[in-house]
């Protein structure tokens, strides 16, 4: 009977969980097909839907033309679909200063212990993180810390501007605490090549993994994202 009762929890355990990691989040953004835009039809787009991964429900909410994420508990929400061929337009802005956040493409979405899933993150910190984050008394340079791309959960990448085995951007770029910033995010075969405010600043390529969601971070800091629109390739 003890037996039973056990294998009864843990089923309920884990059934709950891939439940509620089902349910959606947020109708949010546009998805447009390539054939659409080159044909130069006016077309509406889908709207995309992100679905609960491991943070709350309480962690994201619509505001007027906003996805308000309040940073916690840490974890991601994940795209309804998988993507391989993509270009994705998204708008951030950090409210408090330090913020960290991200999004994170091709990945599975399933968190580990850490609660952050495995693919290509593209990091989003407020400007003020590395006067918050010092190492051994020196200030990290500004550049690489904003807009760097780099593997986790075991995928591999072959950086463009190499800090050790992640990409950091040629320059910064990003503006601080309640300033709008734009990432465009071109993702095709294993190759990705990021553009901050309107220029090409980083680049990976030769990734291990390249088809899966497109997750958004919460990372402990309020962040707000707009006008997420993605153009699927072929």
């Amino acid at each position: 009977m003890k037996r039973i009762i056990i294998s009864a929890l843990v089923f309920a355990f884990f059934f709950g969980l891939n439940a509620a990691a089902q349910e959606l989040v947020a109708a949010f953004g546009k998805n447009y097909q390539w054939q659409n835009v080159l044909s130069k039809r006016t077309v509406e787009g889908e709207t995309l839907k992100w679905m609960q991964v491991n943070t709350e429900a309480e962690t994201w909410r619509i505001e007027d033309d906003r996805l308000v994420c309040t940073g916690l508990p840490i974890g991601v929400i994940r795209s309804e679909k998988s993507y391989e061929n993509f270009i994705m337009h998204i708008e951030w802005r950090h409210m408090e200063a330090g913020g960290n956040s991200g999004t994170f493409v091709w990945s599975k979405a399933e968190p580990g212990s850490n609660r952050l899933p495995d693919g290509v993150e593209v990091q989003m910190l407020e400007l003020d993180w590395v006067n918050q984050n010092m190492r051994n008394g020196k200030k990290p340079p500004v550049a690489y810390v904003h807009g760097e791309l780099f593997g986790v959960g075991g995928v591999e990448i072959v950086p463009d501007n190499p800090r050790g085995e992640r990409s950091k951007s040629i320059e910064n770029r990003c503006k601080g605490k309640g300033e709008w910033n734009t990432y465009d995010v071109v993702c095709v075969d294993g190759t990705i090549k990021l553009s901050v405010n309107g220029k090409f600043v980083n680049g990976i390529s030769e990734a291990s993994q390249r088809n899966g969601y497109i997750c958004l971070e919460a990372e402990g800091a309020e962040i707000h994202f707009r006008n997420i629109q993605i153009y699927e390739l072929p």
